[in-house]
């Protein structure tokens, strides 16, 4: 039991898990689930006594058993003692101050990643502010590689997200066409199918090969199917650059998607056996988002961002190119307003990278929640100052087949601007060779379509006049 006392009040938290979801700052989807505490005084009780636990509990007391559930044996199982064993000594609270400190260098928190667990990057986030997420995050570099190398210092990658509401061929090439103008899509080109169907995948699949290869651009496609459509389009021959799969951070929560590891494992190592990759060979695709594993009733217990957490040891295993945290996506039940929003991807981005994932974010709201587009340029601001991976890039900022708001074309520009930010290297070198940003990373001003591409638009013109 972990006890303190604090205002003359005795607090009695009776497991580490109780402690966890007691500690963790404020957000709507811990008091829908009844595991937040009562107030204030409560929250800081426990994030003082979680500051004297020490980082090897984590390790003796699982919050999840050990026999029912196949994350918590991925954790127990994976777990490098050797990585561990220079911070071993420490408290949560102590790790967090060595954190902050200047013997924390990349290059140590690099050979650390393999010795943490999920619990305990999640435990030191609980009592770190917005400041000290952002510059821990900072020193963490992971970098991946598939056809561009994503990650490296001073650059920052998005997502081309060319989403259509029918999956109208035409509609998802001029969003691509419109994003590549805009120097996008060198994380991934990733389109959200409107139907999970093995045609449609397919279709989408061979669309956005034949644009990659046409304009030999240095990235690489993804249709955001179940894994099991996608391991299906595999075996039919269709072009698959990476797998996609959302992943949860316990083993009820990934049986709601219809998905455990065997079944990544499968996909992992059929997209691997395709060797489409030209630079290197992380080849899956990951979201996240905090409160999945509440919605499914499959949170065991646990608060939502410690869940969160525990899904990043799931992606580890499996080397991504890509890992995104959808933080606002689910909706205010999970994160009511923009501030629990922007606190949230701030934690998200924390704990993947110290963990050693190539963390991204889609800074994104729905219609619903407490929260509008001044929140998300705080986020976005935020996260790219912290070091971020890639964000999206929507046409207009507005999904029109999900239906929630998220970056646009324009807000890649804007970061990347202010803070001197540069895409993947392959990629910006195929954006200067043609003339599409010059040589200071600038946008070109084009009075006229590139003629790269003006065969593609004088096609897409004859399809929206009915002609084919």
């Amino acid at each position: 039991m972990y006890k303190t006392h604090l205002a003359n009040l005795s607090y009695d938290f009776k497991t580490l898990r109780n402690l966890m979801a007691k500690a963790t700052p404020p957000r709507s989807g811990d008091y829908l689930a009844g595991v937040a505490a009562a107030n204030n005084l409560e929250r800081v009780a426990a994030q003082w006594v979680l500051a004297d636990v020490p980082l090897k509990q984590f390790i003796n007391e699982a919050l999840v058993p050990y026999e029912q559930d196949e994350v918590t044996r991925l954790i127990i199982d994976g777990h490098d003692r050797a990585a561990f064993a220079p911070v071993s000594h420490l408290t949560v609270g102590d790790f967090r101050n060595w954190l902050l400190s200047e013997h924390a260098t990349s290059e140590i928190l690099t050979a650390l990643a393999p010795g943490l667990t999920p619990e305990m990057v999640a435990a030191v986030s609980k009592i770190m502010r917005i400041q000290d997420l952002i510059l821990v995050a900072k020193k963490c570099r992971v970098v991946t590689r598939f056809r561009g190398t994503i990650g490296l210092e001073n650059r920052l990658s998005t997502r081309l997200q060319p989403n259509h509401p029918t999956d109208n061929p035409a509609g998802v090439a001029a969003s691509v066409l419109d994003g590549l103008l805009y120097g996008c899509g060198d994380a991934v080109i990733g389109i959200n199918p409107a139907s999970d169907n093995l045609e449609a995948t397919a279709r989408l699949l061979h669309l956005l090969n034949d644009v990659i290869e046409r304009y030999q651009i240095p990235t690489q496609s993804c249709v955001l199917a179940h894994v099991t459509t996608t391991l299906k389009a595999i075996a039919q021959g269709a072009p698959v650059d990476l797998v996609f799969q959302s992943i949860a951070g316990t083993q009820k929560a990934n049986d709601s998607f219809g998905i455990n590891l065997d079944l990544l494992q499968e996909a992992h190592l059929a997209a691997l056996e395709l060797g489409r990759g030209t630079v290197g060979n992380n080849c899956m695709y990951f979201e996240t988002g905090q409160g999945s594993a509440l919605s499914a009733n499959a949170h065991e217990g646990m608060d939502q961002q410690t869940c969160e957490a525990r899904a990043y040891a799931v992606a580890r295993k499996f080397r991504p190119l890509l890992v995104n945290t959808v933080v606002g996506f689910i909706g205010p039940e999970y994160l009511y307003d923009g501030k629990q929003i922007i606190r949230a991807g701030l934690e998200d981005h924390f704990c993947g990278k110290l963990l050693g994932l190539p963390m991204g974010c889609d800074v994104c709201y729905t219609n619903h929640a407490e929260a509008d587009q001044d929140d998300m340029d705080m986020l976005l601001t935020q996260f790219a100052v912290a070091g971020g991976t890639f964000i999206m890039g929507v046409p207009g900022a507005d999904d029109v087949m999900l239906n929630y708001q998220s970056t646009s074309f324009h807000d890649a520009l804007y970061i990347r601007q202010v803070l001197g930010l540069r895409p993947a290297p392959e990629f910006e070198q195929w954006l200067q060779q043609h003339q599409l940003f010059d040589a200071h990373n600038r946008l070109l001003q084009q009075r006229e379509i590139p003629a790269l591409f003006k065969p593609a638009l004088q096609k897409l013109s004859g399809h929206s006049n009915g002609q084919h």
